[in-house]
């Protein structure tokens, strides 16, 4: 239990809760932990869901099947970060999205009915007020996701997501979170076309890729 309120602690969602209070928290919602295996599904579409889900190691992906099997990746979630919690606060709601584990995985789940009784503790009430803020960070990241799949072709979509990196990395140089075909789904596009135009983007000189590595070039450097 010690090492688990640890690491609840470097979390988003027990921000400002001492020890003490995540255990009165944990003592109210009711948890269960499970692991996941690379690619095995922890939640699928259409599955009803009464517990808020967070990532204690691993990261998982959010992913969107339509009828046909396109695929689209909208997220991936690494330790600390929560999902479902939209879900789970709306009792009935069946899941519009996937989540998949993209690497081995541990996973804490904790019931959503406790954080809507108004006659909730202290530290439980604690919580609510960080998941608000959780689901607005986490709003801005769909937002982000818009803008880069409004641009009209590959190319564009690429320079607004990578752009979007840098200036929240505050840094030319970073890793991306997708792999190439991930990060394909995510932006809405065919794998090849896409690293088609990031090679060409590298022939101009705008980026240097390598894997994950990315680093952007100004174009007075050219």
């Amino acid at each position: 239990m010690t090492q688990l309120l640890k690491t609840l602690g470097r979390t988003a969602l027990f921000r400002g809760l001492s020890e003490e209070e995540a255990e009165k928290a944990l003592s109210c919602l009711g948890t269960q932990r499970r692991c996941y295996a690379k690619g095995e599904a922890v939640l699928r579409a259409g599955d009803h869901v009464g517990s808020i889900a967070l990532v204690l190691s691993g990261s998982v992906c959010i992913e969107n099947n339509d009828a046909w099997g396109n695929k689209s990746v909208l997220d991936r979630l690494g330790q600390g970060q929560v999902f479902a919690e939209t879900y789970a606060c709306v009792p009935g709601e069946p899941m519009m999205v996937s989540v998949v584990a993209a690497e081995r995985a541990e996973i804490l789940f904790l019931r959503a009915a406790p954080l809507l009784d108004e006659q909730a503790p202290p530290a439980v009430q604690r919580l609510v007020r960080n998941l608000l803020s959780v689901s607005a960070q986490k709003n801005l990241i769909l937002s982000r996701r818009m803008f880069h799949i409004s641009a009209k072709t590959i190319r564009g979509r690429l320079q607004s997501y990578l752009s979007d990196q840098a200036a929240r990395r505050g840094r030319q140089e970073f890793d991306i979170p997708f792999d190439r075909q991930q990060l394909a789904d995510h932006l809405g596009v065919d794998r090849s076309a896409l690293s088609n135009a990031l090679s060409q983007m590298q022939k101009d000189g705008l980026l240097v890729i390598d894997k994950r590595e990315v680093e952007l070039k100004q174009v007075e450097e050219m």
